[in-house]
């Protein structure tokens, strides 16, 4: 048996409940994983809230996207990106179904292998949030020597998204509150305090333009700023404006299933977390009694980095 969390119905953080399930066996191409940490994300919280669909049918629904941990069963063809999958091997997987468990079986599709000096904490909570960011990157297409502006660059996704940037060539003025520019500057970003005034305010440490804009936060603000400062509107890309479609911007949400960014993202970013070349800020960790609380945390906005369950 092992401890898993579900939304005994649609809500807030509080319809959050534990409850003790049976470890199936795995099937064909699938691995069971005992959880060492379990990201908590926002898109967490619209799934249990029901705004991406409240069948009641679902019910109990498994919370939870992504989870690092080790191997502890394999099914019949068990390989993964990485190759084939063996018990005991330490790995990273994302998109998975329950995360907040103590063990979860997923796709072996879905689980690459953790490099050996990349941190628990770091390693169940950067896929979901680096795969958006590197998805948002190709789709605005910033080129070494241009200008790129990203709105809420010190929250999870713009954090990453704004490091890879810069790692690339390309400048990047990034929106966030004075509390956070010291980090972005230690990125190598210019940073700008969003609110009235911040077209001026990044006209004037980019004179020669913005070629490309990544908004992280969905506000009109956000929105109609990258509008008025970039020239191709093609080229603004949103992970959270669903409700501008209609301002030629790209808006991309989940899977690319044509490009595969997100699902080949693993490549670049664990790497990078693990030597350090990529930085992630876990603000804080939780127990995995504790989920509701923790998924209260990310839902009301500015955790100030990632926030991870420990079951």
């Amino acid at each position: 048996m092992a401890t898993q969390i579900v939304a005994t119905t649609f809500g807030g953080p509080e319809v959050l409940s534990p409850v003790e399930v049976e470890v199936p066996q795995p099937g064909p191409g699938q691995v069971v994983i005992a959880v060492k940490a379990a990201g908590v994300n926002r898109a967490d919280h619209k799934i249990v809230s029901g705004m991406m669909g409240a069948d009641p049918e679902r019910l109990p629904l498994p919370v939870g996207l992504e989870v690092a941990g080790v191997v502890t069963a394999v099914g019949p063809d068990a390989t993964g990106p990485g190759g084939p999958i063996a018990v005991g091997d330490e790995v990273v997987a994302h998109p998975v179904s329950g995360g907040y468990a103590e063990s979860v079986t997923a796709p072996a599709k879905v689980v690459v292998p953790k490099p050996p000096a990349l941190d628990w904490t770091v390693a169940g909570s950067v896929l979901l949030v680096g795969g958006t960011a590197a998805h948002a990157l190709q789709v605005a297409g910033a080129k070494p020597g241009e200008t790129l502006l990203v709105h809420g660059a010190a929250g999870s996704v713009g954090q990453i998204a704004v490091q890879i940037a810069v790692q690339d060539g390309v400048r990047v003025v990034g929106t966030a509150g004075e509390s956070n520019h010291e980090l972005l500057r230690s990125y190598g970003v210019i940073p700008v305090t969003y609110g009235p005034g911040l077209a001026d305010r990044v006209r004037a440490v980019a004179p020669e333009g913005v070629d490309a804009a990544i908004d992280t936060i969905g506000t009109d603000e956000a929105v109609d700023v990258s509008l008025e400062l970039v020239a191709d509107h093609s080229r603004i890309v949103s992970i959270a404006a669903f409700g501008r479609a209609d301002s030629g911007i790209k808006l991309i949400s989940g899977d690319d299933p044509e490009t595969k960014v997100r699902a080949n993202s693993w490549q670049r970013l664990l790497p990078a977390a693990a030597d350090g070349s990529l930085k992630i800020v876990v603000a804080r960790t939780y127990p995995l009694a504790e989920a509701a609380g923790a998924l209260q945390f990310v839902r009301d906005g500015h955790a100030g980095g990632k926030v991870v369950l420990l079951p």
